[in-house]
């Protein structure tokens, strides 16, 4: 089919009769070939009276193609004027077909005449008839063009972003298209009219080293060239997940020719706490923060509010490791700073540690966590050797020191006041299971109390879930060997001399889960199991069931902690291990109660010592002598030893252990030196954080127990919106806890069809201060140009929240404006 047949047929589509004037008189032939079923052919040829009174009397619902060789006639002679105004006639150049195949007018032939290298390809006409509508003006049929010239969506906006990611990519296909389509002109003439943009030589690169310039001068010079539309714009770009990439590489591309870096060697901190176009200025706030801690000119909670501002930073998820440190940091020194290691005895000892000095060894172990996994040694290098070194010398060496002296006392191991390891079983598991009701033990290696406590914190956090607290004192030496025997039901424990110091139970051995199994099936009534954590959590629910419902008590053993912070290649990741070892524990918990147990215990064998820094002074100067069949850095095992210097000598009787042995132990921190091993991680010493460990208790309830935090938009002192900005504040009602959790919203300014009128800002309210003062959070909307088409109506400012598993946003909540700007706010 011919392309004039095929245009001809789309306009009897909506026409009854179509005049074609072949104005050159060479169509002829292709007159004759029309052939269009319904389709009446006649010729103009001194017949008009007759030929009208047929097309409109006789044949009235005929279609009819009036062909008429030669030009059409000037309107005060064409006698069938009327007929065909009422109509539609057809025109055969080129940009005429192009028209009536986009089923447009002919008053915008200039535009198809102006651009014919457009509409010269097929696919490019076929998209912009796709989105043609008919009271599009010439202006936006032309933006449309652009649009399907840069491959975006058909407005100036997304036609910039589309032209920056090519910018960003290093290519010009889509820009170089637009030249050759003519259309280049009408790019800059809009950009300059929306964004204020100018250049005598307008480039997309020039067109991005003036929005970042102008957007950072705005917000720490309130000077720009450019007006808050392209602020809005910029803000919206960097905010895009589709374009997050185009944009951080001409953000640094732009941070180097405008020399941000010199620039920001001016800025005091507060000036640039809410500004993110370059990744620079996340740099020069975490080292502002950095000094802040080391220099104690900001408290922790000022430092806290600062990081809270950078989570809205576009840069702060490549950052947030670096800023976690950093805030860790702050309150690990405000922490030494109000100190008090008093505590007249052993059992008051371990009651100040369980209800305050804990949170010292977590938070340091946030901060060595979070530094290490910054991967930025050089940045951390002197917060680091400062935090570890005070963490050491005011608290881990004096704390260990002033329990020593209390642990001199003793002749037995034996804590007044205190849940003994060795009584576990009894306590946790046979009361249990003298009720007739099954327990299920989860036994992590090595997570000490604090660890525990995290954990407690994170199960009660999940929907349904509660766990209880409680704290064991382990056997001495604190080793996994001898932890993992005290587990078991009671028995007579005794070390072995081989190298390996393995403990055995009534004479059998207790190493590995193999045995451990064994001891468990032959003490325990009903039906028992030892097994590794690695096999439950490759289990599907169905499996695990299976195990629960034929099993009485099992013991699950995991080894995430231990193993990691005991080789010496990886001991620097023991606290990386801690984090996924609480997430193994939860995993673990949820398969077991998914499969109705109804008990889980979880426990640990012993807990640990860890410092980043280790210096010579950490090495005992005691010497210990003798049959020595085992040691370790923090014990030595053996018959007839003795000792010489700080270190305390052990009979195996007076550790409530069968043999004839002897056990050494450095007294608070030290350790004995040792070849081979590692130096930060170790346990088997009488600390408080190596012989204090968790027993966890977890139920679960049927009932939904968590709901996030309420958030309400404080009132403002007018109702009106007067500039091209409106500053706003959100109060988070209460504090979050591990059952009334976070929330997270998005926030803009809406116009009354719902368009979006301003940039727009995700919050994060996950806010634990007790202090309602510190749980406020405010911003600043900047209202976008199209925001001018709504003035003197009523806008909403809209709290939203993404309805879970969708891409869709609820309203949460709202608050009612009218914009009433005048003239002059287009200068705000």
């Amino acid at each position: 089919m011919s392309r004039i047949t095929k245009a001809l047929e789309k306009l009897f589509q909506k026409h009854r009769i179509v005049f074609w004037y072949d104005d050159e008189s060479h169509l002829r032939d292709d007159y004759e070939a029309v052939e269009i079923d319904g389709i009446a052919k006649v010729e103009l040829h001194n017949n008009q009276f007759g030929l009208k009174y047929r097309m409109l009397r006789q044949e009235p619902e005929r279609k009819f193609l009036v062909f008429h060789q030669g030009p059409q006639p000037e309107d005060k002679d064409n006698w069938l004027l009327d007929v065909q105004l009422a109509h539609t006639d057809f025109r055969t150049d080129k940009a005429s077909l192009w028209l009536t195949e986009l089923e447009l007018p002919y008053e915008f032939k200039p535009i198809v005449a102006k651009h014919e290298q457009f509409f010269g390809l097929a696919r490019r006409r076929d998209r912009l008839r796709d989105s043609v509508t008919k009271t599009d003006t010439s202006s936006q049929i032309l933006l449309k063009m652009l649009g399907i010239c840069a491959d975006a969506d058909l407005r100036l906006d997304s036609i910039l972003e589309s032209l920056l990611e090519e910018l960003s990519e290093g290519e010009s296909k889509r820009l170089t298209l637009i030249k050759k389509c003519g259309l280049d002109e009408f790019l800059w003439d809009n950009v300059k009219r929306i964004y204020g943009y100018s250049s005598a030589n307008p480039s997309v690169k020039d067109f991005a080293i003036e929005l970042f310039k102008s957007c950072y001068r705005a917000e720490v010079d309130a000077d720009s060239k450019l007006n808050t539309e392209a602020l809005v714009f910029l803000k919206r770009w960097k905010d895009s997940r589709t374009h997050e990439q185009a944009f951080e590489v001409i953000s640094n591309q732009c941070a180097e020719i405008l020399d941000i870096q010199s620039n920001l060697e001016q800025r005091p901190l507060k000036q640039l706490a809410d500004v993110d176009y370059f990744r620079l200025i996340d740099l020069k706030v975490l080292s502002e923060l950095a000094n802040a801690v080391l220099n104690k000119t900001m408290t922790a909670g000022e430092i806290t509010q600062v990081i809270r501002s950078r989570r809205r930073s576009h840069w702060y998820r490549a950052f947030s490791h670096m800023y976690e440190a950093v805030e860790y940091a702050a309150v690990l020194s405000g922490l030494l700073d109000t100190l008090s290691l008093q505590f007249d005895s052993l059992s008051q000892g371990i009651d100040v540690y369980k209800e305050t000095l804990f949170r010292v060894d977590q938070v340091y172990r946030k901060f060595v966590y979070h530094s290490e996994q910054a991967e930025n040694a050089t940045f951390f290098q002197k917060l680091t050797e400062t935090i570890c070194g005070r963490y050491t010398n005011s608290f881990l060496m004096p704390l260990g020191d002033r329990w020593q002296e209390f642990i001199d006392g003793l002749d037995n191991w034996k804590i007044p006041g205190t849940q003994p390891q060795s009584g576990f079983f009894n306590r946790y598991v046979k009361r249990v299971l003298d009720k007739n009701n099954k327990v299920f033990v989860i036994i992590s290696d090595a997570m000490r109390y604090e660890i525990g406590e995290e954990l407690s914190r994170r199960i009660r956090g999940e929907d349904k879930f509660d766990a209880n607290l409680e704290a064991m004192v382990t056997c001495l030496p604190c080793y996994t060997q001898l932890g993992m025997a005290s587990l078991l039901p009671p028995k007579k424990l005794s070390i072995n001399g081989d190298k390996e110091m393995t403990v055995t139970c009534d004479g059998v051995s207790s190493r590995g889960t193999a045995n451990r199994n064994k001891i468990l099936k032959s003490t325990v009534k009903g039906d028992a199991l030892a097994v590794k954590a690695d096999q439950i959590l490759g289990k599907n629910k169905e499996e695990v069931r299976t195990l629960v419902r034929d099993h009485d008590v099992i013991y699950i053993y995991h080894n995430r902690i231990d193993k990691t912070g005991h080789t010496r290649d990886t001991e620097r990741e023991a606290f990386r291990a801690a984090e996924e070892a609480m997430d193994d524990v939860v995993r673990l918990v949820k398969k077991l109660t998914s499969a109705n147990a109804s008990n889980v215990v979880i426990t640990a064998d012993h807990g640990f010592l860890y410092q980043d820094e280790v210096t010579e002074s950490d090495f005992s100067q005691a010497e210990v002598t003798g049959e020595i069949s085992g040691t370790d850095r923090r014990f030595v095992v053996g018959r007839n030893l003795k000792v010489e210097g700080a270190a305390l000598l052990y009979s195996a009787e007076s550790l409530g252990l069968e043999g004839d042995y002897q056990v050494a132990i450095p007294k608070s921190i030290n350790r004995f030196r040792k070849s081979g091993s590692g130096t930060r991680f170790l346990h088997g010493g009488s600390t408080l954080q190596e012989i204090l460990v968790p027993v966890l208790q977890v139920k679960k309830s049927r009932e939904t127990d968590v709901s996030a935090v309420n958030v309400d938009i404080m009132p403002t002192t007018t109702s009106v919106i007067s500039t091209g900005q409106l500053s706003v504040a959100f109060y988070q009602s209460k504090p979050v806890t591990e059952k009334v959790q976070a929330r997270t919203l998005r926030v803009g300014i809406y116009a009354g069809d719902g368009e979006l009128i301003s940039d727009c800002h995700e919050l994060v309210f996950d806010l634990a201060s007790e202090n309602a003062r510190e749980r406020e959070l405010k911003i600043r909307l900047v209202l976008s140009k199209q925001a001018d088409e709504y003035n003197q109506q009523p806008v909403t400012l809209k709290l939203e929240e993404l309805v879970p598993g969708t891409s869709h946003f609820k309203e949460y909540k709202s608050a009612q404006f009218t914009l009433r700007r005048s003239f002059t706010s287009d200068f705000d």
